[in-house]
């Protein structure tokens, strides 16, 4: 697979609570010189990176994350904030405390709040896999296809593991054909990205593609100097 497909499904991602704003017009350079799908970045640099970027590159943030325990209302309003601040894309945890109580109605309800306060704009729902059974994936699949969702996406990053190869195809195998796949946490190489693209992923969630992009630069830079 020709790295430069690899990079258009990237969202190159940067989250980390201290990340400063050079930081953010960096990713933002980077995703727009390797065209990458969008950023994804902190809700609260999204205003600046709108206005750094312009509309030569998507932004996407993250909400109630990355724990997902926030109240719906307050997801929907950190969701319209974000789209108001001149997000594309957004990117939601569902309530893993619903989940695990079995009630099905009030994650969906949770979901929907998020949905109707993106209408127009790409909405990711992050499931957090490794804290869930099969079974629990599987349901999930049936929620977000029902309420009308862009994605659905394995991982925050930030729990106790990242996508992986089974998730990625379960993900497909039981989401509605219109859903996609987003894969994200723990992709460190060319192999996982296309493993994960070939297994039906459309988006991947990472800040190592791009870098590995950037070193095979600057590697082939440094042999046509040798010559």
């Amino acid at each position: 697979m020709e790295l430069a497909n690899i990079l258009k499904a990237c969202d190159h991602t940067l989250l980390r609570v201290d990340c400063t704003s050079e930081e953010i017009k960096a990713i933002c350079d980077q995703g727009i010189k390797y065209q990458c799908a969008s950023v994804c970045i902190p809700p609260c640099h999204v205003a600046g990176a709108r206005r750094y970027a312009g509309d030569r590159l998507k932004i996407c943030t993250v909400i109630g994350f990355p724990n997902g325990y926030a109240t719906s209302a307050v997801k929907a309003f950190e969701a319209k904030d974000a789209i108001d601040n001149g997000a594309d894309e957004i990117d939601m945890v569902i309530n893993l405390s619903m989940v695990k109580d079995g009630a099905w109605s009030d994650v969906e309800r949770d979901i929907m709040a998020v949905r109707e306060a993106t209408r127009g704009h790409v909405l990711k729902v992050i499931i957090e896999c490794c804290l869930l059974t099969e079974e629990e994936k599987i349901r999930l699949c049936e929620i977000v296809s029902k309420c009308g969702c862009d994605f659905i996406k394995t991982s925050t990053g930030f729990s106790k593991g990242g996508a992986t190869r089974e998730d990625v195809a379960l993900l497909r195998a039981h989401v509605a054909e219109q859903v996609k796949v987003k894969a994200a946490g723990g992709i460190s190489s060319l192999q996982d990205a296309e493993d994960f693209l070939n297994l039906g992923a459309e988006r991947l969630g990472t800040s190592r593609i791009v870098k590995l992009a950037m070193e095979q630069e600057n590697l082939e830079s440094a042999l046509q100097e040798n010559y």
